[in-house]
Parts: C-alpha cells; structure tokens; sequence
C-alpha cells in the first residue's frame, strides 16, 4: 500500500504539477521521510491519520537539529501531499492546511565584489594560455557564461548546441518546471563559448555526446558535480569556497549595483515570483546610499 501510494503520488507531481526532477525528488523523499515515521507510530492505515501524526513527525524531526529552513519545506511538503491525498480519497481531509509554515531565518550567501570576480577570471584564462587543453578552455568558458548570465548550474549542464543564438547574444534555458527563458550573455562570454566549441569540445566529442554544449572528460555531458569542482577550484584564486550558487548571487548582486531594476534581474533568474528575487539578491551599502543621495530631496 505504501509503494502504492508513492507511486500515485509522484505521477501526479510529474504529469499534474510538472516538477522539475530535483523536486520531485524533494517531494518524494520528504514522503518516505513521514512514512517511515507513521510505521514508528504503528499506523498502518491512512484513514487513521490525524494532523497530530504531522506534528509528531515535525516534532521529531526538530529534536534531531533540522534546519529551519528545511523544516519549513518539509511543511510546504506535506501540505501539498495533504492537499493532494484527501483529493484523491487516501486520507479523510486535509489536515495539513492547518499547518503555519514558519519564515524561515533569511541569510545571504558570499557574494564577490567585482574586482574579485575579475581576479577569478583573470586566474581561469591565465590556467587556458598557459595550458590550452580542451578542459582548461572548457571550464574558462563555463565560468564566463555563469557569471555573465547567472544561470543555476543545472541550467549550464542543460544547454544543447541549439540553446545558443549568436546573432541576438543570448542562450534559450530551460530552467524549473520545464519552463524556457531566453537570457542575454555577454561580449567576453560568448567568446569564451565560442572558444571552446571552436577548439575544444571537438576534442571531448564522442557517441555519447549529443547535442549538449558541455562536455566531461568522456564525452557525455557533464554533470553538476564537476561543475562545482570547477567553480570551486577557480575560487580558491581569491580565497573563497564559492561554488555556483554564489557565482548567481554575485551576477545578480552586479546586475543591481549596475542599475537593473528588480524585475528585469527576475527575469534573468528565471524566478516565478520577485519576492524570491528580492530575498536573493544583495543590495550593497553603497547602492542604498547612491539611491537615497538621488532620490530623497534633503539628502
């Protein structure tokens, strides 16, 4: 009944919901997570599920440290599976929208200035004159492109040959939920790109390799795991152990300090909502004061 139920339930967050893959899996674990804890409480019918069955599993899941972040995504979680359950009969009602979700505590990442980011780049593409082999030239473009655009890792690894328009300087993403965005990418970027699909990835090419941009030392397209070795390894020439997420917040921080207005920075992201760009992006001190010294009329 339990295998059942999984079942049911992520075919609906793939062909209802239409979750990205991480996601779902998101959802799916936080299921097991909660069904594993219901067979604790010896319960072993789903009719006999109370809302004090959630508060016993978020209870027990405080008692062993989990972040408040998390624990507010575990409760987005089971509300949805609630929600869902008592719509297709597995449960008598849906307790869970019961449930507050808490706010969790809101903390930015590092974020590079830009003379630091310049000094990363400068390192990556010092590493492909002294060494030009087709990874060396592979991870300066993967950097470039990062940076200039500010797309999430899984967005890089996803880009196909037909992702990338020269004559409009911009790639075509596809991001959460299968949903397509088209963002501009700057002079030094493309070059980069185009460096590395001139010289290098004709190198790393094999059967496997389709029609992706980036390519593993294999041939098969690469994998978020070597991505961030990359990213990592390329921040080490500033002392920072950023990895691609930062390198996000950081285009999206110069992209505010160099006059984008929020929604425009949304868009680039690729975020659904602009209060998810507002806690995201960091406004520095001095943006604030050039703001305030332009706008307020006694400043």
């Amino acid at each position: 009944m339990t295998a059942e139920l999984i079942a049911a339930y992520e075919e609906h967050l793939v062909l209802v919901r239409n979750l990205a893959d991480n996601s779902i899996r998101g959802y799916v674990s936080d299921l097991e997570s909660f069904l594993k804890h219901l067979e604790e409480l010896k319960v072993e019918e789903f009719s006999q599920l109370e809302l004090s069955h959630v508060r016993s599993w978020l209870a027990d899941l405080q008692s062993h440290g989990v972040a408040r972040s998390t624990m507010a995504r575990r409760i987005v979680s089971i509300r949805a599976f609630t929600y869902w359950a008592a719509s297709q009969g597995w449960i008598r009602s849906d307790f869970g929208a019961a449930l507050a979700i808490p706010k969790p505590h809101r903390t930015l990442p590092e974020v590079l200035d830009i003379a630091d980011t310049e000094v990363v780049i400068a390192s990556m593409q010092t590493r492909a004159d002294e060494d030009p082999n087709p990874l060396t030239i592979r991870d300066l473009a993967m950097i470039e492109v990062l940076y200039a655009t500010g797309i999430r890792v899984s967005e890089l690894c996803g880009l196909d040959l037909r992702s990338i328009d020269e004559s409009r300087n911009t790639l075509q993403v596809m991001g959460k939920g299968s949903k397509e965005r088209v963002v501009p990418i700057g002079i030094p970027a493309l070059l980069a790109l185009r460096e590395y699909l001139r010289v290098a990835r004709p190198e790393l090419v094999d059967e496997k390799s389709g029609s992706a941009v980036f390519l593993g030392s294999r041939g098969g397209r690469i994998d978020q795991r070597t991505v961030r070795e990359v990213v990592y390894s390329a921040m080490a020439a500033v002392g920072s152990k950023m990895g691609p997420h930062g390198l996000r917040h950081t285009a999206a921080t110069h992209l505010l300090e160099g006059g984008a207005d929020l929604r425009t920075v949304q868009e680039i992201l690729g975020h659904s909502s602009l209060a998810t760009t507002q806690i995201y992006t960091h406004i520095s001190p001095d943006r604030l004061q050039k703001a305030f010294d332009n706008a307020h009329p006694r400043a």
